[in-house]
């Protein structure tokens, strides 16, 4: 019974529309790239689910082959798709073709990124001798950080769901203790979530003299919202969160993340799609936090010109937007393009960068503002401000850490474009 077991996940698709919801045309892509790649289909079956509140049903369907299956769905809503082949290697080694159809597959949903799994499957005859365990069986839970690298932890799922706009788990894990899930990424975690929370919200907040209104675009595990409200004189704190699902979740399984902000008076949660509440929101936010997930999945509109430019008239006059950029290490040019995104868009624009080891990667994030520079602040200066406003119960965030998040490696500096004074002059 000796086989593999392949399975990929496929996020932000471009391949075309017909191949999210026509069942006719998904069979004859899957029959002709099971042809191609040698091995022998049996039958096949597919299922086009109804529409759902305005978005196209999906679909779901199998390809019986000889040698075992090749199974798929589609998530029009999100343009995720799901792959699975497993081919049996009882008289001959199929491995190959396995990986040949599912990687023709793969090229023709064009998707902007894949996570892959691979399974070696056991021989269960009788007179098979007991088979090491595998790290799957171990409780190694996998997340890809780029083609060409991965990282695990091992850990189990303490909660699974799939909610109307992406995948959500809450993991056990030794180091991390609870861990949250989205799509296949590590997000937050309750025993090193300060590398992140502290470092996305008090560069931008010690620099601002007195930030009132504050706006988190995401952010459903409470944990940057936690933060902002170390801050005395915030008073109005609204997060915008897509997927309620998220902030249930994080209610009961990530407290030691959010430590009860949900309930905090200055806090109000907004449901829905956080650019439509900045639409609304013209010149009123000192600050706003883009706590989204990484910007080449579902969210990476949010990360665009059109929508930075939009969230740049939310702010109010001297505020700042901040986000996360992906790892200089990992996702060079991702880091770049955005980067030349906010400088063509802000006048100061302060990258940072910090290792995170969640995510298994020094990490950039970046301040923009058209007046704001958080580099400036010395760290006497950072200490007097930490001082009044007496804010003293940080893991990671200190006086002379505020300067040292800025001071990049020069790697990190070559990514950072030189603007041209007529685009910045453009850009206002």
């Amino acid at each position: 019974m000796y086989g593999l077991h392949l399975t990929a996940d496929l996020y932000a698709c471009q391949g075309g529309a017909e191949l999210m919801i026509d069942p006719v045309a998904i069979a004859q892509l899957c029959r002709t790239r099971t042809e191609a790649s040698g091995l022998t289909l049996v039958d096949d079956k597919w299922v086009k689910f109804p529409d759902w509140q305005g978005q196209p049903g999906g679909v779901t369907g199998a390809v019986l082959l000889a040698e075992s299956h090749l199974a798929i769905h589609t998530w029009p809503e999100t343009g995720n798709v799901t792959l699975d082949v497993y081919v049996c290697n009882f008289s001959g080694d199929n491995s190959g073709k396995a990986q040949q159809l599912l990687e023709t597959v793969i090229e023709a949903y064009k998707p902007g990124r894949i996570v892959r799994n691979e399974l070696v499957r056991g021989d269960i005859s009788a007179n098979a001798l007991p088979a090491s365990p595998t790290p799957e069986e171990e409780g190694w839970i996998v997340e890809e950080l780029a083609p060409s690298a991965s990282f695990s932890y091992r850990g189990k799922v303490l909660e699974r769901q799939t909610t109307p706009y992406q995948s959500l788990e809450v993991l056990e894990t030794s180091p991390f203790g609870r861990v949250l899930r989205l799509d296949g990424r590590f997000m937050t975690s309750e025993k090193e979530e300060f590398f992140y929370h502290e470092s996305l919200v008090h560069p931008a907040a010690m620099a601002h003299p007195a930030p009132t209104r504050c706006l988190i675009i995401g952010g459903g595990d409470g944990g940057a919202a936690e933060e902002l409200l170390k801050h005395p004189s915030v008073r109005e704190l609204v997060i915008a969160e897509l997927d309620a699902q998220v902030i249930e979740v994080a209610r009961k399984q990530l407290k030691a993340v959010h430590r009860g902000a949900f309930d905090d008076p200055r806090v109000r949660v907004e449901i829905g799609d956080g650019m439509a509440y900045v639409d609304r929101s013209p010149g009123q936010f000192d600050l706003i936090l883009m706590d989204l997930t990484d910007p080449d999945t579902p969210a990476s509109a949010l990360y665009e010109p059109a929508a930075l430019a939009r969230m740049q008239r939310a702010l109010a006059p001297g505020g700042a937007l901040v986000l996360h950029l992906g790892s200089p290490v990992f996702h060079p040019e991702q880091v770049r393009r955005l980067l030349g995104h906010l400088q063509a868009q802000f006048r100061e624009v302060s990258p940072l960068g910090l290792y995170i080891p969640l995510y298994g990667a020094y990490w950039g994030l970046a301040v923009a503002s058209d007046s704001l520079r958080p580099p400036d602040l010395t760290a006497a200066e950072v200490q007097r401000r930490l001082d009044a406003r007496a804010i003293s119960n940080l893991q990671h965030y200190n006086a002379d850490i505020h300067g040292a998040l800025f001071a990049l490696p020069n790697y990190y500096r070559a990514l950072l474009p030189t603007p041209e004074p007529a685009d910045v002059a453009a850009a206002h």
